[in-house]
């Protein structure tokens, strides 16, 4: 599958764009450095948008819904219907994303790859329906490498038509109830981890919870041996909206829209992007550590500093878009201060 879409090289980042924001920065009134991390998210920025005074305005969030056969092997405190309740949560303004939406005055697109409890169609829900659901991948591949291409496919999709808005920040969400396992089996797989050094509580599992989903990893990791790569993974273990998030990683790169990366889940997908197109890592920003266990070696094998660290584990994207504020203000300082020249101020 090398000849896929996902193959085609990545944009570049602006490198002059860059020097003439670092060089900004030292002409702002301040000493140099004390914006500490600030200064640094505004130049990396500048770097993507390919301007000295970038700024985060148009921000699209992208949640991928999907459920998943390895629920039926009790990997979740929560039963397999909440996947399509949430829909309809997500559709009438309920859930937490689309109250952080509201207040970013982001654009949300909520998008349905397939549940098992269908809610039919809601307002401002987008049906892409794959499936009602992967396969459980104890028994079998997650999905077919049509099914993946599919999902991957709808990411692209989303990204595009996030495109055709102006956005200028990508964000990706995530519901399924079972994707933590899921995207534990896929960590453990591209890692080479023991399931007990990445598998979490998820939605609330107690201990005798996680050793049940560390059981269940084992029995999926143990049916790839003759696994090739990323795209194998992801295909054998992974889920329609990890793929789906995977593929909108890969295009947006490709297409010099940044990206925002929320929690474990979504990490997974973007380490699993990586894998696929070495170009993709230039192009995310890491928007918080998850208190889920595994998050914290995705973020490793990334070398990946997140910008805050607030022990959430909601998922939905929640994580990033509580940091768009910040990015926001970044790069609000980096263009709205006065230079020393301008104010008439001493320098050191």
């Amino acid at each position: 599958m090398n000849d896929a879409w996902w193959s085609r090289p990545c944009a570049a980042a602006d490198a002059d764009a860059a020097c003439a924001a670092r060089a900004r920065q030292g002409r702002l009134t301040k000493p140099p450095g004390s914006l500490g991390k600030l200064e640094d998210i505004a130049v990396w920025w500048a770097a993507r948008q390919g301007t000295e005074r970038p700024g985060v305005e148009r921000v699209w969030i992208s949640v991928f819904a999907a459920d998943h056969g390895v629920a039926e092997e009790g990997v979740s405190a929560f039963p397999q219907a909440v996947t399509g309740e949430m829909l309809r949560n997500f559709a009438t303004g309920g859930a937490a994303i689309a109250v952080l939406a509201r207040h970013l005055g982001a654009r949300l697109d909520v998008v349905n790859l397939g549940t098992v409890n269908d809610p039919g169609e809601l307002p401002d829900v987008h049906r892409a329906v794959i499936a009602p659901t992967t396969a459980n991948f104890c028994e079998a591949p997650a999905m077919t490498r049509e099914q993946l291409r599919e999902a991957m496919q709808v990411g692209a999709d989303r990204v595009a038509l996030a495109l055709d808005h102006d956005a200028d920040l990508f964000i990706g969400g995530e519901m399924g109830i079972g994707n933590t396992t899921a995207a534990t089996a896929l960590s453990c797989a591209l890692l080479d981890e023991a399931p007990e050094a990445l598998a979490g509580s998820g939605t609330g599992l107690d201990d005798a919870g996680i050793a049940r989903k560390c059981g269940v990893v084992r029995r999926a990791l143990a049916r790839q041996a003759d696994a090739d790569g990323a795209v194998d993974y992801l295909q054998r273990l992974g889920g329609f909206e990890i793929a789906a998030l995977a593929g909108a990683y890969i295009a947006a790169a490709q297409a010099r829209l940044p990206v925002l990366v929320d929690g474990f889940i979504t990490t997974a997908a973007a380490l699993t992007a990586v894998r696929l197109n070495e170009g993709v890592r230039d192009w995310l920003c890491f928007s918080h550590r998850s208190h889920e266990r595994g998050h914290q070696r995705l973020l490793d094998a990334l070398h990946a500093q997140p910008l805050l660290d607030l022990d959430m584990r909601l998922g939905e994207a929640s994580g990033a878009a509580v940091a768009v504020p910040l990015l926001r203000m970044a790069c609000a300082l980096h263009r709205e201060m006065a230079t020393f020249e301008q104010a008439g101020v001493s320098r050191a």
